[in-house]
C-alpha cells in the first residue's frame, strides 16, 4: 500500500488485528528487514504497521537531503493519517533516532517504546577517524586541480572513501542525508522521553555498541535494559525466541523487564 506525504510516495504495510504497533526500520533497511518483528507482533494479537522511510525500500526518495527531524515529521504525519497516534512503537537502529526525536517532543505520540540496538547516541571517535575525515576533505579540494587529480588519482580514491553505509547509497540526495543523520547527537533529548521504554541489545553489537544502550538506560527516566549475550546489531534475529518472549512480556504488562 502507498500514501502521499509531503509529495513523497511512501510504502507501508499492515498485518494482524488488534491494538496497533508501529515498526521503524534501520538505515539501509526496509519493511522486509523487520518481517520477523511483524510476525511476532501479529502472533501476539496486535496489528503491526510498518513503513519504508523515504529513500528506502519501495518509498520514493525525499526531494532534498533529510535530517532526523524531517523523517520524524513524515512519520508523525503517517501516524495521524493511519489513526495510530499513541500506539506502541518498536524501532531498530536508525528507527531509534526517529523515535527519540518524536517522543522527546511529544510524550503522547507513543504509548510504550521498544528500542532495539538503536542509534542516536554519539559514537566514540578516535584520532584515526578524524585523520580520515581530514584526508577526505583535503582530497575533495585537491581533485578540483586537474594535474593534482591526475597525479594522485584522487577521483578514484574518493569513490572508495567513506563508510560502507555511505558508499552503498546511489544518489547524492541520500548520501547528503546520511551525512546529516549520522552527525546528529540526540543524547540530550533522552531525558525528555517520558514513555515506558524497553531497551533490547546484542552484547556483540558493533554498529551501536552496548555502551550506547547503557547511556540511554541512564538518561531515559522510565527504562530498562535487556542484553542478549552473543547477539549482534540484529539482536531480534540472532536471539529471536528470546526477543519474542521479552517483547510479549513488555507489551502485555507494560512493566520494565
Amino acid at each position: 500500500m502507498y500514501t502521499q506525504i509531503e509529495g513523497i510516495r511512501v510504502h507501508y504495510e499492515t498485518e494482524g488485528e488488534g491494538d496497533p504497533v508501529l515498526l521503524l526500520h534501520g538505515w539501509l533497511a526496509d519493511i522486509e528487514a523487520m518481517r520477523p518483528v511483524v510476525n511476532a507482533v501479529a502472533q501476539m494479537g496486535m496489528r503491526a504497521v510498518s513503513l519504508d522511510f523515504p529513500g528506502f525500500g519501495k518509498s520514493e526518495e525525499p526531494p532534498c537531503a533529510f535530517g532526523v527531524g524531517d523523517y520524524a515529521r513524515v512519520t508523525k504525519t503517517f501516524m495521524l493519517e493511519q489513526g495510530i497516534y499513541g500506539a506502541d512503537v518498536i524501532c531498530h537502529s536508525f528507527g531509534g533516532r526517529v523515535a527519540i526525536v518524536l517522543a522527546s517532543g511529544d510524550e503522547k505520540i507513543f504509548r510504550r517504546i521498544t528500542f532495539v540496538d538503536a542509534a542516536g547516541v554519539k559514537p566514540r571517535r578516535g584520532i584515526k577517524y578524524y585523520l580520515r575525515v581530514y584526508a577526505y576533505k583535503c582530497g575533495k579540494r585537491l581533485k578540483k586541480i586537474g594535474w593534482a587529480d591526475r597525479l594522485l588519482h584522487l577521483s578514484e580514491r574518493q569513490k572508495s572513501a567513506g563508510s560502507a553505509d555511505y558508499r552503498a547509497l546511489k544518489s547524492d540526495v541520500m548520501r547528503h542525508t546520511f551525512i546529516k543523520v549520522v552527525n546528529e547527537d540526540l543524547t540530550e533529548m533522552l531525558i525528555a522521553i517520558k514513555n515506558p521504554s524497553l531497551l533490547i541489545w546484542g552484547s556483540q553489537d558493533t554498529d551501536t555498541p552496548l555502551r550506547m544502550a547503557r547511556i540511554m538506560e541512564k538518561r531515559i527516566p522510565d527504562s530498562g535494559l535487556v542484553v542478549f549475550e552473543g547477539a549482534g546489531h540484529y539482536s531480534y534475529i540472532d536471539q529471536y525466541p528470546q526477543f519474542c518472549a521479552v517483547l510479549k512480556a513488555f507489551l502485555a504488562g507494560g512493566s520494565q523487564q
